[in-house]
């Protein structure tokens, strides 16, 4: 079975913040949104709006194609 869209893009985002030493706070303070939104998109059972997605690569300093890729 292949794995979701809304899945990769959160394991990605998750891996990203990860490797740049950044919490979920800080990832929700750069994005303005509560923590729970972004535990949801980080474990695939949200999907985010194209203009959250840009603003997520944005915070993390990726261009969108390495974060849903």
């Amino acid at each position: 079975m292949s794995e979701t869209v809304s899945k990769r893009l959160g394991e990605n985002m998750r891996k990203i913040r990860e490797e740049k030493n950044m919490t979920q706070g800080d990832i929700c303070r750069a994005l303005n949104l509560d923590r729970a939104h972004v535990s949801n998109i980080e474990n695939g059972k949200q999907n985010p709006t194209l203009d959250t997605i840009e603003k997520i690569a944005k915070a993390l300093k990726v261009s969108i194609k390495e974060l849903v890729n």
